[in-house]
């Protein structure tokens, strides 16, 4: 075995409180470092209801309890977090958040109670202060996860100030870590360091993700509850309701879809700004009696049902640096239609052509390309079967979260002194 490491473990979103892929992949890259024989200490956001100390299956999670100055930054901060309006709030979250996990991290464990911790990692500019304040006070090397930047993710359009704190931590890390050579090749062009940069794909959990595991009435049941009859087909998007999504695209393409196959329904399920709009292009392109959108955070539990019960899986993000969704898809043996054009991981994960073949390429932002890509799943069914048992195969090859740990380990062993 490689040498037992202590891990100083930087996130902003960990169990019980999950917003999207980040707090998936910390909640299970963490649980197999332990379960490899590693000590983790984590340190996440808590909003007052949380314990501020405790071992979730091994690993040491700590919450220190934050407080509101939000009314405090606009007196001497940037004009840009003046911008932020009602978000501010946000921003006074993650930054107390950063300062208490930090002097915690030093004064308290390591000053305190003597942990020797061999590396810290920061997972993106959520937690990158705390990054900045360990590099000041120890000799700890710190790695600096980026699983998407700022600037991506409003499309040029972010804050001064949170792409501030992305170029500073990746300048003072040790290394960097990022989700998709795709993602890589963004970073590299935007000036980061490429000697720094490694890459490490994100995983999924194929025990739990297991169309063996599920019962045929539970299936039954989902499809029953949206009213699409055995012999229609269920098209699936699970995910956050973001323009970055290209979810407003899938509706876009629906007309052309139902016109060869009009027994379809599109299952939505996920929350965020687009709600409205999604309301909006249904009812103006008459499609609303084929999609059902569910705007909220579903349960994992569910989610799985709903992969069980879905024909095919559809994701045409425009910028998606990995995109754990598909993976979910595949493991459950589900043919996807993936976004592949610009900073999008899917087409590393998603091989579509070939024998190994498990889904289609699109344009995600060409309504007429997503349409084409759906109903050449629709038209095979049997070819689509082939294609959901090669996802799984591929899964169980390149994207468990042993293997994302392993890689990951590695990377940390190469930064110690």
């Amino acid at each position: 075995m490689v040498n037992v490491l202590r891990i100083g473990f930087f996130v902003w979103e960990y169990p019980p409180a999950l917003v999207g892929g980040l707090g998936t992949y910390a909640e299970y890259v963490t649980q197999e470092y332990v379960d490899i024989g590693h000590d983790v200490s984590v340190f996440t956001l808590n909003q007052g209801n949380l314990k501020t100390r405790e071992i979730l299956r091994g690993v040491e999670v700590h919450r220190p309890i934050i407080a509101d100055a939000s009314n405090v930054f606009p007196f001497f901060v940037v004009d840009d977090l003046k911008k932020w309006g009602t978000n501010i709030k946000l921003f006074n979250d993650i930054f107390i958040y950063n300062i208490l996990s930090a002097t915690k991290f030093i004064n308290g464990l390591i000053k305190k109670e003597r942990y020797n911790f061999d590396v810290v990692c920061v997972h993106d500019w959520l937690s990158s202060l705390s990054g900045l304040v360990i590099k000041n006070e120890t000799k700890i090397p710190v790695v600096f996860h980026t699983h998407s930047t700022e600037w991506g993710r409003s499309g040029g359009q972010g804050s001064e100030v949170v792409s501030h704190f992305e170029r500073a931590m990746a300048q003072n890390s040790d290394r960097i870590i990022t989700v998709s050579y795709a993602m890589q090749q963004d970073l590299i062009q935007h000036g980061w360091q490429q000697s720094k940069i490694s890459v490490v794909w994100n995983g999924v959990d194929p025990d739990r993700y297991d169309p063996h595991k599920i019962k045929k009435e539970d299936v039954e049941g989902i499809r029953a509850k949206y009213g699409i009859p055995k012999d229609w087909n269920m098209i699936l998007f699970i995910g956050r309701l973001a323009w970055v999504k290209g979810v407003r695209n899938i509706l876009q393409a629906m007309p052309t879809v139902l016109k060869e196959f009009p027994n379809t329904k599109l299952v939505i399920l996920g929350k965020g700004e687009e709600q409205r709009d999604i309301v909006e292009t249904a009812d103006r392109l008459n499609i609303k009696n084929n999609i059902v959108y569910i705007f909220d955070f579903i349960p994992e539990d569910e989610r799985i049902l709903h992969y069980a019960a879905a024909d095919l899986c559809v994701f045409p993000s425009i910028y998606e640096p990995f995109g754990i969704v598909s993976l979910e898809a595949m493991a459950m043996e589900k043919p996807v239609v993936v976004g592949a054009r610009g900073v999008v991981g899917f087409r590393e994960q998603v091989i579509n052509s070939g024998t190994d073949q498990n889904g289609v390429h699109v344009n995600g932002e060409d309504s007429a390309d997503i349409a084409w890509g759906i109903n050449e799943v629709l038209r095979n069914p049997e070819k689509a079967r082939n294609w959901g048992e090669n996802g799984r195969k591929r899964v169980l090859e390149f994207f468990t979260w042993r293997k994302v740990a392993d890689e990951t380990l590695k990377i940390y062993e190469s930064v110690l002194p």
